[in-house]
């Protein structure tokens, strides 16, 4: 690593530092859950003393929100692939749960958005996630009432929410800590109450797609 990476003055290298922090935030991450990763971990992983990383990135859940929204963008990517190749309108419900099921560490982050992330980070920092979180929904929505012509753009919208959401509620359920996981193989009975992310999803979504055409002359 040369001497001005180091010290990071250019734009250039403060880029490559910053890129360096979010690829070891994500191993890390992958390795260990975003809940367990600390801000001292991931300066020991890139070198730096825990006080630099402020140079970079003001607090540890700013930096994990930038991954969020980086996860955000692949999420989208994926879905609106797996969207257009659907061979049915029920394709659509497939393509939103498998595509977020093939991301752990988008569902975990998802998880951990709302309850922790927000809750320390820059307002220029929230902005950024918030915009960039609303241009993926939007688009996977569009694409959603393209192929489900029975829901309105914004019911699409409501679907691609919901999906999201399950998958901050149930992918943590259904991939369960090691103490749980063991309490699962050891007592059959408590082990049903462990759900399964994608059917348990996908029959939720469903559901919703049914029932909102339905609301519609109760609507505010």
């Amino acid at each position: 690593m040369s001497k001005e990476f180091l010290r990071a003055r250019r734009p250039e290298h403060k880029q490559q530092r910053r890129e360096a922090i979010l690829a070891a935030a994500r191993e890390l991450a992958l390795t260990s859950g975003v809940r367990n990763v600390s801000l001292g971990s991931l300066a020991a992983a890139v070198g730096l003393a825990k006080s630099n990383l402020a140079r970079y990135f003001a607090t540890r859940e700013e930096i994990y929100l930038e991954l969020a929204a980086q996860e955000f963008h692949d999420w989208e990517t994926a879905a609106l692939e797996r969207i257009a190749a659907a061979p049915s309108p029920d394709g659509v419900f497939d393509a939103l749960v498998e595509t977020l099921e093939e991301r752990p560490l988008f569902c975990d982050l998802l998880s951990h958005s709302s309850i922790t992330l927000e809750h320390n980070v820059t307002v220029e920092a929230a902005r950024a996630f918030k915009l960039r979180t609303a241009e993926a929904l939007a688009k996977v929505s569009s694409a959603v009432a393209r192929a489900r012509p029975d829901l309105t753009e914004d019911e699409a919208g409501e679907l691609v929410g919901a999906a999201a959401g399950l998958a901050a509620l149930l992918y943590p359920a259904a991939n369960p800590p090691p103490v749980m996981a063991k309490l699962y193989a050891e007592d059959p009975v408590i082990a049903e109450l462990c759900i399964q992310f994608a059917p348990t999803a996908k029959r939720m979504l469903r559901a919703l797609a049914a029932g909102l055409p339905t609301l519609r002359e109760g609507r505010d």
